[in-house]
């Protein structure tokens, strides 16, 4: 090319290498509106009930003494209490099996609305139930919030996936995590006996999962349903163009409409798959075995065994009682950090690094935590070295396995498949969450430190099975990453044909 010439277009040539621009205003407002009545629901629900524990067992037992004149029995106490805990994992799986259908159904922005129903409805009933002298109203108040959470935490990935741009469908894809870890965090402080943690406020305390619903109710309606959703399930062309213009901007939109287009014609023929369909269809098989690996591991991946023994640690290390719920906030606090530290890197480093990089990181913690539990009582300095297990854990959890899973599961599937994939995911995931919860404090009792060594291999397995399998999907449209894994599956549909025909060529 003459010199003349390449100076001319010289403009153009730098203008294609530069990155791509920050996200449009109204999408991050969009995807901030969708997490809030969403995952920080979850997040919120999940934390908030620890702080009136001893307050809502005084209540059974006063209420339970006006009734039947008697002292309710340690045994019957312990099985309500852990009822109202408990039922908001089942009201979770309920919501995951019913989330997919009412997005088809409903669309996800409008099944996010009609979703607010259930959390106001918990709050009113959690609200009476103190007034009103009915521990029962807990119960159901607490499945009506698992029923919110387990809809929320299916349908809001699944919005945030489908709104963003290729560019930053990672970096958009963390609202998930960085909004439940925000939601655990705002609980623990909201119960504080500072602010809600009072005896006399728990009522109120449980009631407040009414707010992110009604925040939710007066600013998402502002902003428009999924555009994959309008084009792609309801064939709505020109809905679909406005909300893009909208989401993206003028500049923005005609890219992204032109990838929809594709996945459109690519799905011209196929209808919105049902859950049992993707079970019986050999060209997803391996999508869909690695959302379930990812879901199972995420809740016993031992999260939940080191809270359990934070506060363990916490005494060892010489802090009072009354101050462990301050530390506690701090461990929430440093999680969240940590879900934003992943939304900045995961566009960089990718999702396979990531996610890869924070199960490596867990199984080394789980192996240092063991020996410091161990070794206890060996030296003052110990406990210390238990506490930087613990933040090292979490933070590890937050870098990679607690933000990716959920955008993995919106990028290995295409349109019609993504919902059912959702409904399978939360499924997993709920019934994960349920089976710790019933089976942990076993394990405690018959290993006890050494659960870990249990942990470590759930972390060091999947780390395995992510490099071996999981292709990376960073700046790839829906089309590349199913392409890929159809490419992958046929290499090994043909290396086993090739095996079998070797075999029988030997045996002749």
């Amino acid at each position: 090319m003459p010199k003349e010439h390449f100076d001319e277009y010289q403009p153009l040539l730098i203008k294609d290498k530069k990155r791509p621009k920050l996200p449009n205003k109204s999408l991050l407002l969009a995807a901030c509106a969708a997490c809030i009545g969403g995952t920080f629901q979850y997040g919120y629900n999940v934390s908030v009930i620890n702080a009136p524990t001893v307050y809502v067992q005084t209540f059974i037992n006063q209420t339970w003494r006006e009734r039947y004149q008697t002292e309710i029995s340690e045994n019957i106490l312990t099985l309500l209490w852990s009822t109202i805990v408990s039922v908001f994992t089942l009201g979770g799986f309920i919501g995951a099996t019913v989330g997919g259908t009412l997005s088809v159904k409903l669309g996800r922005k409008g099944t996010l609305l009609t979703n607010n129903i259930f959390a106001l409805a918990a709050a009113l009933l959690l609200g009476l139930s103190y007034p009103t002298g009915f521990f029962e109203l807990l119960i159901i108040g607490r499945l009506l919030t698992g029923i919110n959470a387990g809809i929320g935490i299916c349908v809001q990935p699944l919005y945030l996936g489908e709104i963003a741009p290729t560019a930053f469908r990672g970096v958009m894809g963390m609202g998930t995590s960085v909004f439940i870890t925000g939601g655990i965090l705002t609980g623990q402080v909201i119960g504080l006996k500072e602010l809600l943690g009072g005896e006399e406020y728990w009522p109120i305390l449980l009631s407040t999962t009414c707010i992110p619903a009604i925040l939710q109710l007066l600013v998402l309606p502002w902003f428009p349903e999924s555009p994959r959703y309008l084009l792609i399930d309801k064939g709505d062309e020109d809905g679909c163009k406005i909300a893009l213009k909208q989401l993206h901007g003028t500049d923005g939109c005609n890219g992204e409409l032109e990838d929809i287009e594709k996945e459109r014609d690519n799905l011209a023929s196929f209808n919105a798959r049902k859950p049992w369909e993707l079970f019986t269809d050999r060209t997803v098989r391996w999508q869909l075995l690695t959302i379930i690996v990812l879901n199972v591991a995420q809740q016993l991946n031992g999260i939940n065994a080191i809270y359990f023994y934070a506060d363990y640690v916490f005494k060892q290390s010489g802090i009072p009682d009354d101050k462990i719920p301050y530390v506690t906030v701090g461990t929430g606090a440093c999680e969240c950090i940590t879900a934003l530290t992943c939304g900045m890197l995961i566009e960089s480093l990718g999702r396979k690094v990531l996610i890869t990089g924070g199960y490596t990181l867990m199984s080394i913690c789980c192996i240092l935590f063991t020996l410091t539990l161990t070794f206890q009582d060996a030296s003052p300095v110990v406990p210390y070295m238990s506490m930087a297990c613990i933040s090292g854990f979490i933070l590890s959890f937050g870098l990679g396995p607690g933000g990716v899973t959920n955008i993995l599961t919106t990028e290995l599937f295409t349109q019609t498949a993504r919902p059912a994939a959702y409904m399978i995911s939360g499924s997993v995931n709920w019934l994960s969450f349920f089976f710790i919860g019933l089976v942990f404090p076993f394990i405690v009792i018959r290993l006890q430190h050494y659960c870990f060594l249990v942990f470590l291999a759930v972390c060091s397995s999947v780390a395995i099975y992510i490099i071996l399998v999981v292709p990376e999907t960073k700046n790839k449209t829906f089309l590349e990453i199913q392409s890929e894994f159809q490419s992958s599956n046929n290499r090994k549909a043909c290396s086993v044909e090739g095996a079998g025909a070797n075999l029988l060529s030997t045996s002749t």
